[in-house]
């Protein structure tokens, strides 16, 4: 295909559900019928299953992907603390090299049509000194999907990652929302208030769910406003 649909998928905090949006986009794109792989470049905690390092958010972008890759392409950077990605390096005695990451990423690239890349963290967590998941970013020249943990304080925080996203020059191709507090009051109007001020595109909205399923999740939002999104053929 000519266009790529390649975007990097950001959020206001750790644990408000890039892995889950991730999933999302590429099981749309996979249905789609599109050559989609996830990749997430950084990810701290891991267990050793089989004799090979596993973390569950590259398997569940790996599950829905519909190009197969190894994993040390998916994660080049994989740590087994679950801590900051820097903290979780220098704790193997390792420390992260973008040009890892940078390789990986064109070599997945070169076998799909479609790559999501999910960061970890928030979109600034810092990686090496003088380097951060947003310069990673930025280097990707990717656009840009925010996931926005629905809670106290995240009107605040997706405000600052917007501009954060802007004053890199990236491009802030859309917006979800995930109710990961079920009892947050005012969700409405915290959502009112967002559409207000973040002009990109509003995907949806996530429901809180106890077991979060990627199909519910893909079914839930919207897609087809991001710039590259395929339109299905009605053949």
């Amino acid at each position: 295909m000519s266009n790529r649909i390649d975007y990097f998928v950001t959020g206001t905090d750790t644990g408000v559900g890039k892995t889950l949006v991730s999933a999302a986009l590429i099981h749309g794109l996979a249905r789609l019928g599109i050559k989609v792989a996830g990749m997430k470049p950084v990810a701290a905690g891991a267990e050793l299953r089989d004799g090979q390092w596993w973390n569950e958010d590259v398997a569940l972008l790996s599950a829905e992907a519909s190009v197969s890759l190894p994993a040390q392409l998916i994660a080049p950077c994989l740590y087994r603390e679950p801590a900051a990605p820097h903290v979780a390096a220098a704790l193997e005695g390792k420390q992260i090299k973008p040009s890892d990451i940078f390789a990986a990423f064109e070599q997945i690239r070169a076998q799909t049509d479609a790559v999501i890349v999910e960061g970890v963290g928030g979109f600034c967590v810092p990686l090496v000194p003088q380097t951060g998941m947003a310069d990673i970013a930025a280097q990707l020249q990717l656009d840009v999907i925010l996931v926005v943990g629905l809670r106290l304080g995240c009107l605040n925080h997706a405000l600052l990652t917007a501009e954060a996203i802007a004053a890199r020059g990236l491009h802030l191709a859309g917006w979800v929302v995930n109710q990961i507090d079920p009892t947050m009051p005012h969700q409405a109007a915290n959502i009112d208030t967002l559409r207000e001020h973040l002009s990109a595109p509003y995907l949806g909205c996530l429901p809180w769910m106890s077991q979060p399923s990627v199909a519910s999740a893909a079914d839930t939002l919207d897609f087809s406003s991001l710039p590259t999104w395929p339109v299905r053929s009605s053949s």
